[in-house]
């Protein structure tokens, strides 16, 4: 038996959080990485000479402080800076709405009286709902078992701590949570909202990396996921780190090192060996075997069960199950470099609106729409796109006088329609992202000196993000908590002893937040604890 005690599948956020933690407690960790960088899809790259940016993953707010704060992140260099705007949303018409700290009521005000009214409770309403569901996020869900025994009871204690949380929440606010985990985004909005533009400042966060309209039942709770986060201690605010998304995970690997993690990289996992039933190491690409007590997986728990492990060794009905596990955030990634900023035609010029996060999709209909058409056609010919120039912020980036400029687009058909291949049409759709920007800031086409085109085949060969899936996983409601990844298994233990889930497709799901593999590392813990002492 190796002297490894926990060998960690992918040095992805997630990955890294989880080992930091297990070492931090005196365990030995090997992190082994399919890739040449740690981050998974949080790095930042040169995409063109001169120009860096977060390839993938390209904002932050999810990142759970608690996190942040046990692993020091700050003290190994990660420094995030706020938007000076939130968002920005253009118009056809001309008009925009632009939100952030003594912007929003004024702005919205220009549009509807009655939304400005309206606006400040219903955020509030999701602020409190946010505020209580984060204690849910470093937890354990309560997990359902078969029979009666000591895990039965340890779940029905949790369970009991899970309605204590919640009944901090008055009647109707439980109410409401229960639409928000139940109705569409659209519905709710369209009850609440009557100008298109406030609806859409909502209603775009219901459906990214979620390939689904507006309206489809469940988009409501994507749309809350996306309120849970803070920057800086500033709750429900967006903001960049210097240096890109790769800070940090650099940051997170500098961290786990510190305490003896081991990282190998150019190096990923062919297969997990199991042995009688219980997994005991794995075998990497170039044919070396690990032994571990202990497995945890930072992958796609389907590309993990479906590929990286014997079938024969798994439950049928598990098996089974695990295969239809839901994929596909109908995105499209791009970097741009930029040899001058953009000027929209709605706010011309230079502003704090360049440092926000610049929306194009003025109204649930054209969302709704967006969905139709690459369901139909493979992608929609009237994207959504939302605009980041992370240059504003970051000086670091790009050569002076200079940008770079993050896309992320919407909706692209995960698998395109009739057998095509995404590297077939790769450069035509992004040639219309980039148009549909210059639509609304013409000029911005001329601007482009370089780019990068990501479709959900480069996402999934490049990350592991199976059908370009940014959150390993869809955050539909038979995915979410206690049925994440399937219920039995909600307490990040597959279904094999000496396996665990440490990623995404963990609860609390998407975004980089390291919750589940600090959540994670609590099991792998607890269960070391008990075996040994």
């Amino acid at each position: 038996m190796s002297d490894i005690d926990v060998l960690i599948i992918g040095a992805g956020h997630n990955g890294l959080t989880c080992a930091a933690y297990l070492a931090m407690s005196g365990l030995c960790v090997k992190v082994v990485e399919r890739r040449s960088v740690v981050g998974g899809a949080a790095v930042t790259q040169e995409f063109h000479p001169g120009f860096r940016n977060s390839v993938a993953a390209y904002t932050v707010s999810l990142l759970n402080p608690q996190i942040a704060s046990d692993l020091k992140l700050a003290e190994h260099g990660l420094r995030i800076v706020e938007r000076k705007a939130q968002n920005f949303i253009p118009a056809p018409d001309g008009s925009y709405l632009l939100t952030g700290e003594g912007r929003t009521q004024q702005s919205v005000a220009k549009l509807s009286a009655r939304d400005a009214e309206r606006i400040g409770a219903f955020s509030h309403e999701l602020e409190v709902i946010a505020d209580v569901l984060r204690d849910f996020v470093l937890r354990s869900p309560p997990n359902v078992v078969q029979g009666f025994g000591l895990g039965a009871i340890s779940e029905a204690i949790n369970a009991l701590g899970t309605a204590k949380i919640l009944n901090a929440l008055t009647i109707e606010q439980q109410r409401v949570l229960l639409d928000l985990f139940t109705c569409s985004a659209g519905e709710m909005l369209d009850d609440v909202f009557e100008h298109d533009l406030v609806k859409a400042l909502f209603g775009f966060d219901a459906v990214v990396g979620n390939y689904a309209s507006p309206y489809a039942a469940g988009s409501a709770y994507v749309m809350l996921h996306h309120a849970f986060g803070e920057v800086n201690g500033k709750k429900g605010v967006w903001g960049h780190a210097i240096g890109g998304m790769g800070a940090i995970t650099q940051a997170m690997a500098a961290a786990a090192r510190s305490h003896g993690v081991q990282i190998e990289l150019d190096n990923g996992v062919r297969e997990v060996l199991v042995e009688n039933d219980k997994v005991v190491g794995v075998i990497l690409d170039n044919g070396e075997s690990i032994r571990a007590k202990y497995v945890a997986s930072n992958v796609n728990p389907k590309l993990l069960y479906t590929r990286l492990m014997p079938a024969d060794a798994l439950p049928k009905p598990f098996l089974d199950r695990i295969r239809n596990w839901r994929n596909g955030s109908g995105t499209f990634r791009m970097n741009v470099a930029l040899n001058a900023l953009p000027s929209f035609t709605t706010l011309p010029g230079n502003g704090d609106h360049l440092s926000a996060g610049i929306i194009i999709a003025p109204s649930l209909d054209y969302m709704d729409r967006a969905w139709l058409d690459a369901k139909q056609h493979g992608w929609s010919r009237q994207p959504i796109v939302e605009v980041l120039i992370p240059s504003t912020l970051d000086d670091s980036l790009s050569p002076l006088g200079q940008h770079v400029a993050s896309l992320f687009c919407q909706h692209v058909a995960p698998t395109l329609p009739n057998g095509a291949s995404w590297d077939d049409h790769r450069n035509e759709v992004a040639d219309l992202m980039i148009k549909t920007v210059d639509d609304y800031a013409p000029g911005f086409a001329a601007s482009v000196i370089g780019r990068q085109a990501l479709s959900p085949l480069d996402l999934e060969r490049d990350f592991g993000l199976l059908g370009g899936d940014i959150f390993h996983g869809a955050l539909s409601l038979n995915q979410l908590f206690s049925a994440r990844p399937m219920l039995g298994h909600a307490d990040y233990r597959g279904p094999l002893k000496g396996l665990y889930h440490c990623g995404s497709g963990a609860h609390p799901g998407g975004g980089v937040t390291g919750a589940p593999g600090h959540n994670a590392a609590k099991a792998i813990l607890r269960d070391h604890r008990a075996l040994f002492g």
